[in-house]
């Protein structure tokens, strides 16, 4: 295998700054910014918009479609007369 061809592999600490939530896991990104973990040891930090703690569905504050309503309007609107 060629060397210095993949990117490192280390432990990175994702964070959703919007509700405060962490985890620590395996990647390949890299950030300039740093975080002390639980363990004691410093791990770069990468912030998300979004995460399983902040998403609607997951929470359960997202909105129900009605779908139904809808294909009812489309055939009112174009069904066949």
């Amino acid at each position: 295998m060629k060397k210095n061809l993949h990117p490192s592999y280390r432990p990175v600490v994702f964070r959703d700054p919007s509700v405060g939530f962490a985890f620590l896991t395996r990647s390949t990104m890299s950030s300039d910014k740093t975080v002390e973990w639980e363990d004691g040891t410093t791990y770069p930090v990468v912030d998300v918009d979004v995460s399983s703690a902040s998403h609607p569905f997951y929470t359960g504050r997202g909105r129900i479609v009605d779908s139904a309503g809808r294909v009812e309007r489309f055939k009112q609107r174009y069904g066949r007369s």
